[in-house]
């Protein structure tokens, strides 16, 4: 279905309501002695998010023992198998491009720091796929109950989300892909400590099209600055999955929305108008 966009000033302002939402979901689910389940990209769009959030966590109080951080990628290491294909390994989780090591350290570190000791999200709490068994990851997550909310970011100049590329099937679950030439230079903004492009990984390990649209409970796709402006367009104008830009698949989730800010929609507006 068509989600009509909510438009905020600047990323702090869409940060701070998304982080509030988050909040009261937190609580809501620790009264009904539940898990929640976050599901979270890498990179620069929830990044105001992640920072709103661990103030309404000091703010509010908030226990994050029962808090599942689900990660939707990582870069992989490919082997060469002479005819028998590849082995593929996920990267070193302390490198600074590692969605691991983004979501130990932006994510858990930061909501931790703000709960304060004893109170915060136990390591096995943050989940990342296994490119040696990528199948486990969408039977782990629908053993938890599913995704409480799935947080949702479009890549600038294909539409990528998570490391889905162009031409990813409606269907498809957690996989180990290679990845599209645009997503690799979009993720040079995303990561500075890349040299060039000959320093993307080639392959990741990715949630798939369906893993987003099955097992999430609800969604918010998130897209602000000035770079976004396409983007934002194909968001506010898809009513279903569209292949050539895979960030559409939010509009065929449950309880979609779509947190714009202000850039995004003028950018937009600009490679529209005559």
């Amino acid at each position: 279905m068509r989600v009509s966009p909510i438009v905020f000033p600047d990323p702090e302002a869409l940060g701070r309501k998304l982080a509030a939402e988050i909040a009261v979901e937190i609580e809501n689910a620790a009264r009904a002695g539940r898990p929640y389940a976050l599901g979270c990209p890498g990179g620069r769009t929830a990044a105001s998010t992640y920072r709103a959030l661990a103030d309404e966590v000091a703010a509010r109080g908030l226990g994050l023992g029962h808090v599942v951080i689900v990660m939707m990628d990582e870069y992989v290491e490919a082997t060469p198998l002479g005819s028998h294909g590849r082995e593929y390994r996920a990267i070193d989780s302390g490198l600074p491009h590692s969605c691991l090591r983004f979501g130990r350290e932006e994510i858990v570190g930061r909501l931790n720091a703000a709960a304060g000791a004893g109170r915060g999200i136990a390591p096995e709490r943050l989940w990342g796929p296994d490119p040696a068994d990528p199948e486990a990851y969408d039977r782990r997550i629908a053993e938890l109950g599913g995704i409480d909310l799935f947080l949702l970011a479009s890549g600038a100049g294909d539409g990528h989300i998570a490391f889905n590329p162009v031409g990813s099937p409606a269907d498809s679950r957690t996989r180990v892909v290679q990845l599209g030439e645009q997503t690799r230079t979009d993720n040079l903004a995303t990561f500075p400590t890349f040299g060039g492009l000959d320093d993307v990984p080639r392959y990741g390990v990715t949630v798939g099209i369906d893993t987003i649209r099955a097992q999430s409970k609800r969604v918010v796709m998130v897209a602000h600055g000035g770079d976004k402006g396409r983007a934002a367009g194909r968001l506010t104008l898809a009513d279903g999955y569209e292949a050539d830009w895979p960030a559409t698949v939010f509009a065929d989730c449950a309880r979609p929305r779509l947190y714009l800010d202000q850039a995004a929609v003028t950018a937009s507006a600009a490679l529209t108008s005559p």
